[in-house]
């Protein structure tokens, strides 16, 4: 279908007959480009993106979700799903075509007895967590309170509490999932199976999930959390006793550093730790990070668990501008350490960063085959984060994204996190998903021979 056809059905127009109204019908509503709202209505989180869809359809349930993947299917057009929008490429959101928005439908029921919570694709993970600590319950879930938990599971899913107890997608119990043929189906362990597997990890490959029901776990309602800030000359040795610390930690301590700059323009090396557990056994687990070396800020204190799952949000606000490029290593390596170092030191804004998220733990013990999720063997995700303002600046923060990551590049796994893939092309999304990645197209195959469902990292059918 040429894009004039296309335009003319979204927008009802015509250039011989009276406007008809949209075809589309939702208990939810419409936004058209050119409708009051359109262009507010087309943002997400990454400021750079800047696409312009045809129809963004807020769908209010499962149903909705129904509706608008058939006429999407009916009509030829692109689509593209948003929960939270946090999606750094910007693949939730196309030109040209559908959005399919789930952020109305934020229904969440959490059985304390059973510690299992049923939740709605449109919730962010502050409002999932919310309503489980009220009981004194969590699962793991992201790093950034405005992350929708639909993007989340299905690419996997890192957290604070993933050590402990796995990645999101391993405490997956159950999916609600639109198919591209506009049917409803439950996925689990029992019924579609295949499915189920796909989905922890996979991506939104093989259909839309509306809603997720999780495993929960007594994590009480704060944790023991350290922290310690070296100075950028103390940065090589406190990296180093970083690596070892980490690579060492029990389970139930989580340690994720970065270089950082403050707006003086000093740079630094940060740890932050937090452990899942007794705050006694916590303050005694993490002490050695603020006794370590001549730090020039260190804490040690019980912090509320929705403190902890917010604490990045002034980092990574929305409407900035971003980019990243990540890789995982099992270890960071004398090699790394000067790559890294004198990479950052060229780095364009005092808002630049070089992450580390600490892996492993319960990660590493499930088979890389029980899931798409293959770089189970890691023990850290590495990756520069670029923000900015003016798009004026693009190139050079992008431009230092990459050549901070293609300096570390040889003391990587040649891995990477499917969710914190950019657009990147075929063979990293191969990558994300390693030995899997055969059955992953099958399964792509069978539910979607037609990649109706590729705005994402897209598995492309055999056929």
């Amino acid at each position: 279908m040429e894009q004039r056809r296309l335009d003319d059905d979204l927008m009802g127009k015509s250039h011989s007959q009276p406007p008809p109204t949209p075809q589309l019908r939702l208990k939810g509503h419409v936004v058209l480009e050119g409708n009051a709202g359109y262009d507010e209505a087309r943002k997400v989180w990454n400021g750079a993106i800047d696409k312009r869809p045809a129809m963004i359809a807020y769908c209010a349930g499962a149903e909705d979700v129904v509706r608008a993947v058939v006429f999407a299917r009916s009509h030829h057009i692109c689509i593209a799903v948003r929960s939270g929008g946090h999606n750094i490429a910007g693949l939730s959101v196309c030109d040209g075509g559908m959005v399919i928005d789930l952020s109305l439908m934020k229904q969440v029921e959490v059985d304390p007895v059973r510690r299992i919570a049923r939740a709605e694709a449109g919730l962010n993970l502050g409002e999932f967590d919310r309503v489980t600590q009220e009981h004194g319950l969590a699962t793991t879930m992201g790093v950034n309170s405005d992350t929708g938990i639909a993007g989340l599971t299905l690419g996997g899913g890192f957290g604070k509490l993933g050590r402990k107890y796995g990645l999101t997608c391993d405490n997956l119990i159950s999916a609600e999932v639109v198919t591209a043929e506009g049917n409803i189906l439950k996925a689990s362990a029992t019924e579609h199976p295949d499915l189920f597997w796909g989905l922890r990890g996979g991506g939104g490959n093989f259909g839309i999930v509306t809603a997720f029901e999780y495993a929960l776990h007594p994590i009480g309602t704060s944790l023991q959390v350290a922290s310690a800030l070296h100075r950028y000359d103390h940065a090589r040795e406190a990296m180093r006793f970083y690596d070892e610390f980490a690579r060492r930690a029990a389970d139930e301590a989580n340690v994720d550093a970065a270089l950082v700059t403050l707006p003086s323009g000093e740079r630094f090396f940060s740890i932050s730790a937090c452990y899942v557990g007794p705050h006694h056994d916590g303050e005694r687990a993490l002490s050695p990070i603020i006794r370590f070396g001549s730090p020039v800020e260190t804490r040690l204190a019980a912090v509320p668990y929705l403190d902890i799952q917010s604490g990045g949000d002034a980092l990574f606000p929305r409407g900035r501008r971003f980019y990243w490029k990540a890789q995982f290593l099992r270890e960071i390596s004398t090699g790394a350490i000067d790559a890294l170092l004198d990479a950052y030191a060229r780095a364009p804004n005092t808002s630049s960063l070089l992450v580390f998220q600490h892996v492993g733990g319960a990660i590493a013990r499930v088979p890389a085959q029980d899931s798409p999720y293959a770089n189970r063997n890691a023990a850290f995700d590495c990756f520069p984060v670029a923000i900015w303002d003016d798009p004026a600046d693009d190139d050079a923060n992008m431009r230092w994204a990459r050549e901070l990551w293609s300096a570390v590049r040889p003391y990587s796994t040649g891995g990477v996190y499917a969710n914190n893939l950019g657009d990147e092309g075929e063979d990293r999304v191969r990558d994300a998903y390693g030995e899997n990645y055969a059955r992953l197209a099958e399964l792509k195959t069978k539910y979607d021979p037609t990649n109706l469902f590729r705005m994402n990292q897209n598995i492309k059918p055999t056929v």
